[in-house]
């Protein structure tokens, strides 16, 4: 069998670069279903883009690489195919945009632009050998029947090793090697902390608003404790950012100078006691979890300074988690097949004419809240219609 296009893989960037690669092309993936990240994503809804989208929320060796396709197929035009469909959404949060209905219709105007270009899908297939003469030739198992399937494009769309209870591998690395393409070390990322010690499981369930840090931009969102450590939106961005033995910053409090409410306090209630006054600016088992640290006097026993000085405490909290849930719980991967090894316009490899690597194998990383996908719909465009503009 021959095609035009073989894509390997049925995630956001494999559908949407056959939405756009022209006829003959052939997308295979070993699930049983397409566009499984798509459908468990933004619970349920699908956090589809993210209306402030711009190069400096992706994470890269070279983050100039993103540029290019960013500002070809952008938000706008991505909503502009869901309006299209009819799908109905809304703005959360910090741009971000979803579903109003289910995330199911994502995934099913993916396949009908799909069938609308022409392009076949094939599912519970696996991916075997690999060769390279003139063309490509990928042997595949498909309906419990070995083929061997010629393609004149290859495209590497298979994602990252995040979630691997929903069948993530490293086939795109691996196959990324076989040519010669360089791969950054992939890890987990936005992904919850973990700390040996289980000291956090007093306070598990427990949510506040924070400004998080971690050898990065600082995430004004909030941080969950949990039974293994910390977790929620702020904690999963910071993720990306941090190394293994890296100390993270936790602000408590980022919309409030608690050492003003603190001496501000002391003069009108100086007979309270600290855990009294910060309960009120923060959720009460975290203050009793911190109190035993603190000095017992009533507020009008401390000096202004020294009020000062628990207050700068909880508004850099400093801790070095022990690692992190790694990628069962990680919902992307960062690093992957290196940029530099790619044309940032076509997403083709620069040394193997018709071998291109979009979404999440290659080393591109958006911040939670739609940019990965963005990135997919992005990736995923310039590689289509570079390759239907050979025609």
């Amino acid at each position: 069998m021959h095609v035009k296009t073989l894509i390997l893989g049925a995630g956001a960037a494999g559908m949407m670069a056959a939405a756009h690669a022209g006829p003959a092309t052939l997308v295979v993936d070993h699930a049983k279903a397409p566009g499984e990240k798509i459908r468990i994503s933004g619970g349920g809804r699908c956090n589809f883009t993210n209306l402030h989208t711009a190069p400096d929320r992706f994470i890269s060796r070279n983050p100039h690489f993103a540029k290019s396709a960013l500002s070809r197929y952008t938000p706008w035009d991505f909503t502009a195919l869901v309006d299209a469909h009819g799908i109905a959404h809304h703005e959360k949060t910090l741009g971000q945009l979803f579903c109003d209905g289910s995330a199911k219709q994502i995934v099913q105007m993916l396949r009908d632009e799909m069938a609308r270009a022409g392009a076949q899908l094939w599912l519970d297939t696996t991916v075997g050998g690999v060769i390279h003469d003139g063309t490509f030739s990928v042997t595949l198992t498909h309906a419990g029947r070995e083929t061997v399937v010629t393609a004149d494009n290859l495209i590497l769309a298979a994602g990252g090793k995040s979630i691997p209870k929903m069948g993530a591998t490293d086939l795109a690395y691996r196959i990324a090697t076989q040519f010669a393409l360089p791969v950054v070390t992939p890890r987990p990322g936005l992904v919850p902390f973990t700390f040996t010690d289980d000291r956090f499981t007093p306070l598990a369930g427990t949510a506040l608003p924070t400004r998080v840090t971690a050898d990065g931009p600082a995430f004004d969102e909030a941080t969950l404790f949990t039974h293994r450590g910390l977790s929620g939106p702020a904690i999963l961005q910071a993720s990306s950012y941090w190394s293994e033995g890296q100390e993270i910053a936790l602000d408590l409090s980022p919309a409030t100078s608690l050492g003003d409410a603190l001496i501000a306090a002391k003069q009108s209630e100086g007979r309270k006691s600290l855990t009294t006054i910060l309960s009120r600016h923060l959720p009460a088992r975290l203050v009793q979890y911190l109190s035993p640290d603190w000095p017992t006097v009533t507020l009008a026993g401390l000096s202004d300074a020294a009020l000062r000085d628990l207050a700068d405490r909880l508004h850099h909290w400093r801790l070095t988690p022990s690692g992190t849930e790694g990628y069962r719980t990680a919902e992307v991967t960062l690093g992957g097949i290196d940029t530099a090894a790619l044309n940032s316009r076509t997403m083709e490899a620069k040394a193997v004419p018709g071998l291109y690597a979009i979404g999440e194998a290659v080393d591109v990383t958006g911040w939670l809240g739609g940019y990965n996908f963005q990135w997919a719909w992005s990736s995923g465009w310039a590689a289509g219609t570079a390759i239907a503009a050979e025609n």
